[in-house]
């Protein structure tokens, strides 16, 4: 079960970006690295060539890199610091049928997230 998810606030809490925040654009396969907003930036150099119209493309370019998994932390909602994701079961009554969800929910102040 994966604790991070596309979308999510999280922060840098090691390496050179350490404590800046982003959200996650994804998820890379194996749930091991997560690509995150601005953050872990580097330059990409890439062939020049040339468009159907004649632009120019290619060139260098500044582009997000793969971080760990390990080297972020979702930000709580409430309080805009970093927090343990915890899971728990709630039950959701719609018309008249009692459902169980799994929940993901901040541990310093139990908001969902």
């Amino acid at each position: 079960m994966a604790n991070i998810k596309k979308g999510d606030l999280v922060q840098v809490i090691s390496g050179r970006d350490k404590g800046r925040q982003g959200r996650v654009l994804e998820v890379l396969k194996g749930g091991e690295r997560v690509i995150v907003e601005s953050v872990q930036r580097v330059t990409k150099h890439t062939k020049v060539g040339q468009s159907n119209r004649g632009a120019k493309t290619g060139g260098i370019e500044t582009v997000e890199a793969p971080i760990h998994i390990s080297n972020v932390m979702v930000v709580d909602p409430v309080t805009r610091k970093p927090t343990r994701v915890g899971h728990r079961l709630e039950t959701i009554q719609r018309d008249g049928r009692t459902r169980t969800v799994r929940v993901r929910y901040a541990k310093k102040s139990g908001k969902e997230l």
